[in-house]
């Protein structure tokens, strides 16, 4: 069943942590900014929604640098209930198909204080980290891209790089739910 995040709460401010990555580092989530802004991106490797969307996201994170504007990937699924989420999968996932950090939120902690809902779930802050942006990447879904489809993610980012607030008018991502672990 897909899932829906809650329009952009303007103005909260991201929180940090140091979580592994894929390349065998530990990485803080908000050293990632670019000097205008950062998207923070729940994602995960099974996703039919993010399978769909991934070669788009690649494309924005890159285009986004130009407008200096950080991206990464965060997967917070209970691996040990979808194994084609567990940290192996995620770094073939990224072999494939990522040129941003793909970072491992084993325990759910930050997918718990960011409020993610679903992947692809994005997070657009400023160059202050508090947040301009909670929409969707295009209104592809799970459909072959379209060449006249709107790129949101892109150009809201853009606005929030030259202005430093996001648009007021967005669109939610939709995604398949976040696979939260079962309370012990």
């Amino acid at each position: 069943m897909a899932a829906i995040p809650p329009v952009c709460d303007f103005g909260w401010r991201a929180i940090d942590a140091v979580l592994p990555g894929v390349d065998g580092t530990s990485h803080s989530i908000l050293s990632h900014a670019g000097p205008n802004g950062l998207v923070v991106a729940f994602i995960c490797n099974h996703c039919p929604y993010v399978k769909a969307v991934i070669s788009r996201m690649v494309r924005d994170a890159n285009d986004l640098k130009a407008e200096g504007i950080g991206f990464v990937a965060i997967n917070s699924n209970d691996s040990d209930a979808y194994p084609d989420d567990s940290f192996d999968n995620m770094k073939l996932f990224a072999r494939t198909n990522g040129t941003f950090p793909y970072l491992h939120d084993e325990h759910q902690t930050v997918a718990r204080a960011y409020g993610a809902v679903c992947t692809p779930d994005f997070f657009g802050l400023n160059s202050e980290l508090t947040l301009q942006y909670r929409g969707r990447l295009d209104a592809s879904r799970r459909d072959a891209e379209s060449p006249r489809l709107r790129r949101d993610l892109f150009e809201a980012m853009k606005q929030v790089a030259r202005t430093g607030d996001g648009p007021l008018d967005q669109i939610a991502s939709i995604g398949c739910s976040i696979k939260w672990k079962d309370a012990a």
